[in-house]
Order: C-alpha cells, then sequence, then structure tokens
C-alpha cells in the first residue's frame, strides 16, 4: 500500500514547477518550431552533477559538433543546444513539466529506469507513456562502494556484516524506488536479508551521497550504490573502494568484479538512458527529432561520451523504443513490488 504524501510534498513540487516553468519556457522560445536544428532545450530531470545531468551535457556537446564529420567548418547538427535542470521526484517533476508542454517539439528531456520508480512510488501525475519517445541511448551500470579504508575488503565481507545487522548498516543511493535503492533490495535479498529490514538513506545526487560515504560524522553511511560515473574521480582517486559493479562484464580498463563473477547473478538491473519529447507532436516532427538523435550518434564526440563514461551502446528509436518503455515500466513496477518498495 501506497503512503499517503504529505501536503507540504505537493506544495514544494507546485513551487518548483512554478520556478522552472519559466526558465524551460525561456529557453525553448516560440520560433523554433519551424525549424528543429536552429534550437533545442534538453530538460535534465535532476540536479547538475549527477547522471542524467551528465548525459543532458554530453548530448548538448554532441548536438553542437558536425553530424558525423570531424570537419570544423561543417555546422552543428543543432546550433543552439541548451540544458535545464529540473530536479525533484525521481524525476517526476521534469516529466510534470515536459508532459504540459503539449506540441512543442523543441524540448526533449533526459529519461531512464530512475524515472520509472519515481512514476510508480510517487503516483505521478504523468508517465513516459505520455510522452513522444525518440532514443534509448545507452546504458550505465551500478557500483556498491566503500570508502578506501573500510574495514569490508570483499562483497563477502559486507554481505557478512549486513546479515548479521540490517539496521547498523544503512546502505546509500540516490532517490528513493529508483534504481540504486532497486539494486540495494536485490542485494538484500541474496544476502538473506529481508528488503523491508533495508535501511536506505536517499541522497539527491552522487556528490551528496560520496560526501556522506567521505564523513566519519554520525548520520553518515558506510557503504553507497550508484552510477560508475557519480564515483569516478573518487574511485580513480583512491578515496573509495569498489566492491562489485552490477553489469555483464568488468568496465572497460578497470578491475571491479561484476556480481555474476562474484556469484549473485540475480542483482542485475541496468540504467539505461534515453530521450523523450513532449506529447502531441506532429510525425514530421517526431521524425526529425529522431533523425538528429541518429546522426548524433554517429559523432566523434558522443562516441568519445560512450567510450569515457565507461557506457554501453543500447540504441533503440521511435516505435521500437516506445514498445521498451511499456513493458520497462511494467517490468519496474512488479519489481518494486516484488521488493516491497511500493
Amino acid at each position: 500500500m501506497k503512503t499517503p504524501r504529505p501536503v507540504g510534498w505537493a506544495i514544494a513540487i507546485t513551487v518548483t514547477l512554478a520556478l522552472t516553468v519559466a526558465a524551460v519556457a525561456q529557453a525553448a522560445g516560440s520560433g523554433q518550431r519551424s525549424d528543429l536544428r536552429s534550437r533545442l532545450t534538453v530538460i535534465a530531470p535532476a540536479a547538475a552533477g549527477g547522471g542524467w545531468d551528465l548525459v543532458a551535457r554530453e548530448t548538448q556537446r554532441a548536438l553542437r559538433t558536425p553530424g558525423g564529420e570531424s570537419d570544423d567548418d561543417l555546422p552543428p547538427l543543432v546550433r543552439n543546444v541548451q540544458v535545464v535542470n529540473v530536479p525533484g521526484a525521481g524525476g517526476t517533476i521534469g516529466l510534470s513539466q515536459l508532459g504540459r508542454m503539449t506540441g512543442d517539439p523543441s524540448t526533449l528531456m533526459i529519461t531512464g529506469t530512475v524515472m520509472m520508480g519515481g512514476i510508480a512510488r510517487n503516483d505521478s501525475e504523468y508517465t513516459l507513456a505520455d510522452t513522444t519517445p525518440i532514443a534509448r541511448l545507452a546504458e550505465d551500470f551500478e557500483v556498491i562502494v566503500v570508502p578506501a579504508d573500510s574495514k569490508f575488503e570483499t562483497l563477502d565481507d559486507l554481505l557478512k556484516a549486513w546479515r548479521a545487522d540490517p539496521a547498523a548498516l544503512p546502505i546509500g543511493g540516490g532517490s528513493a524506488g529508483g534504481i540504486d535503492h532497486m539494486v540495494a533490495a536485490q542485494l538484500a535479498g541474496v544476502a538473506g536479508i529481508d528488503p523491508a529490514d533495508l535501511v536506505y538513506s536517499a541522497y539527491s545526487g552522487g556528490g551528496e551521497l560520496s560526501l556522506s560515504l567521505l564523513s566519519s560524522q554520525a548520520g553518515t553511511v558506510e557503504v553507497g550504490i550508484s552510477g560508475f560515473n557519480d564515483f569516478r574521480d573518487l574511485l580513480e582517486g583512491g578515496d573509495l573502494r569498489a566492491l562489485a559493479v552490477v553489469a555483464p562484464e568488468r568496465l572497460p580498463n578497470t578491475d571491479i568484479p561484476t556480481m555474476i563473477e562474484l556469484g549473485y547473478p540475480e542483482v542485475d538491473l541496468v540504467n539505461w538512458r534515453g530521450i523523450v519529447a513532449p506529447p502531441g507532436i506532429t510525425a514530421q516532427e517526431r521524425d526529425e527529432l529522431i533523425s538528429i538523435v541518429d546522426q548524433m550518434i554517429a559523432t566523434p564526440s558522443w562516441r568519445s561520451a560512450v567510450e569515457r563514461n565507461r557506457w554501453k551502446d543500447s540504441y533503440l528509436a521511435g516505435d521500437d523504443f516506445g514498445a521498451f518503455l511499456a513493458t520497462e515500466q511494467t517490468r519496474v513496477d512488479e519489481l518494486l513490488a516484488e521488493l516491497g518498495l511500493i
């Protein structure tokens, strides 16, 4: 049974929408609908510095480069690309913003697995079925990390201590009900811990979670789960240690063991990233947006982003992406219910 949301929560969302609608509307403008290659606005439905923001910024950079060429004399795919951050409620505030922009093809939004969890947990007014699917771009992989000086040298060390006293070992991650939370619940399952006994601490982004992991103050966490890129600099700098990566194989240029290698293939959630547009755009506008993204993923800038961020290409466009969204939302809903998160 879903817990009723407090009045303050609803007020906070209303205020946030009011503050962000002007920024998005100003960025989108009214003269761009006739030429989508003149200007696009990309909504990152989270604060700056997180995974969605990273995808939005890499998209912005790639769209500003010549289409699939290295010749700087060629025009960019899109002449003016702006990113607007609309954080909150597992991405559903950004989703609500996009849902109200019916018929505006000049605004896109980054989405992914986390948003589906937010939709299920927050009784969102809008779902991804209320958007126009453009493309799934890539898969991003979760890692389980501890501070470099942690007593947990391996994942089994962690699971043994966690199993002995679940309440004494809170797990930190992103928004409640998001992929970090779901991975934590799957991990609890393989450890023999009732998901109801999982103590989960939600943080607004990887930066805040990292600060907690590196702090020795009361109320901080010893274990964190998030996307690899949220921790990359601290892992490479030796401040954090990764115990496992939730991926089908090791990430390039890392020595982090996979859950499969460690004997826990049941922990298998992957965070895909995609792009959607507002509802009510024309078929011609949708096809033009898909064409722009088709060309974007062929640019050296985007190929470099996939390699640099240890993403895995999983491109899927148009109606095929729309069918994926429908089946994926059902899967996420069922998993959240199974794990006791809704």
